[in-house]
C-alpha cells in the first residue's frame, strides 16, 4: 500500500508541471542568458518566441516537445517570452507569436511564423537539418 501511495502523487504531479525542461526538452530562456544558451550552442537551435496569453502559441507547445525528444542531439528547442524579455525579442524584430527562428553557429538562418503541424514543420526545417 505505501507503493501505491507514493505512486499516486507522482502521477499526478508530472501532468501539472508539462513545462519543466525535464519532461519536455524544450528549455526556457531569457534575455540574460540568450548569448550563452543560445549563441554559443552547438547543434542549430530553434526559438520559439511565445507568450502566455498566445493561443497558438500553446498550440505549438506539444508539436515542439515532440520534436525536441525526436531530434535530441541534432537540433535543440528553446521558449523565450516576449513579454518578459523585450531585449531579445527586439534584436530580432519579432513582431507576431509564435515565432520560431533557427539559428546555427548563432545566425539566423530561417524564420517562421504561426502555429504549424509538426510534419510540416519537419519538411520546412529539413533543409537545415538535413545537411
Amino acid at each position: 500500500m505505501t507503493t501505491n501511495a507514493t505512486s499516486t502523487p507522482d502521477a499526478t504531479s508530472t501532468p501539472s508541471t508539462p513545462d519543466t525542461p525535464g519532461t519536455t526538452g524544450v528549455t526556457e530562456v531569457t534575455d540574460a542568458d540568450f548569448g550563452t544558451e543560445v549563441l554559443g550552442s552547438g547543434p542549430p537551435v530553434l526559438v520559439k518566441f511565445t507568450a502566455e496569453w498566445c493561443g497558438p502559441c500553446r498550440q505549438l507547445r506539444p508539436v515542439l516537445d515532440a520534436l525536441a525528444r525526436e531530434e535530441a542531439g541534432r537540433l535543440r528547442i528553446v521558449r523565450i517570452d516576449v513579454d518578459r524579455n523585450p531585449e531579445t525579442t527586439a534584436r530580432y524584430g519579432v513582431l507576431a507569436t509564435p515565432t520560431l527562428l533557427l539559428l546555427r553557429n548563432g545566425e539566423p538562418v530561417k524564420s517562421l511564423v504561426g502555429a504549424r503541424p509538426k510534419r510540416r514543420l519537419r519538411e520546412e526545417l529539413e533543409d537545415v537539418l538535413g545537411s
